[in-house]
C-alpha cells in the first residue's frame, strides 16, 4: 500500500505564491512519474502536473503553465509543487500520486489527505 501525505495548501491572496510538498512511500518507485492532482468543490479531480522518474518529461494542464512547476527528489521520495501567481480558480484541495505513467496515476487506489489551498480574490 501506497502512503502519500502533503503538505504545505494555505489561504493566501491572489498573486501570491504557495510551495506544496508530498512524501511518498510503501513501495519501491523507480521509475514512476509523480504528479499532483487537484479537486475544486463540485468538480472532478484533475490532473495539474506530473513528471517523470529523472524529470525529463513534465506535464502541466493549461491552466497552469508557465505559473506552476514541480520538482522531485528521488532519494527522499518526495515531489513538490511551486505555484505562483495564484488565482482564485486554483482554490482546490490538491492531492499528489505516483504511478508508472500518468493513466495510472490518475487511476490508482491509495490517496492522501490532500492540502487545501484557498485563494482569495
Amino acid at each position: 500500500q501506497v502512503q502519500l501525505v502533503e503538505s504545505g495548501g494555505g489561504l493566501v491572496q491572489a498573486g501570491a505564491s504557495l510551495r506544496l510538498s508530498c512524501k511518498a512511500s510503501g513501495r519501491s518507485f523507480s521509475f514512476y512519474y509523480m504528479g499532483w492532482f487537484r479537486q475544486a468543490p463540485g468538480k472532478e479531480r484533475e490532473l495539474v502536473g506530473a513528471v517523470d522518474y529523472d524529470g525529463t518529461v513534465t506535464f502541466f494542464v493549461d491552466s497552469v503553465k508557465d505559473r506552476f512547476t514541480i520538482s522531485r527528489n528521488n532519494g527522499r521520495i518526495t515531489v513538490a509543487l511551486q505555484m505562483n501567481n495564484l488565482k482564485p480558480e486554483d482554490t482546490a484541495v490538491y492531492y499528489c500520486n505516483v504511478g508508472p505513467n500518468i493513466d495510472a496515476m490518475r487511476s490508482a487506489r491509495d490517496w492522501g489527505q490532500g492540502t487545501q489551498v484557498t485563494v482569495s480574490s
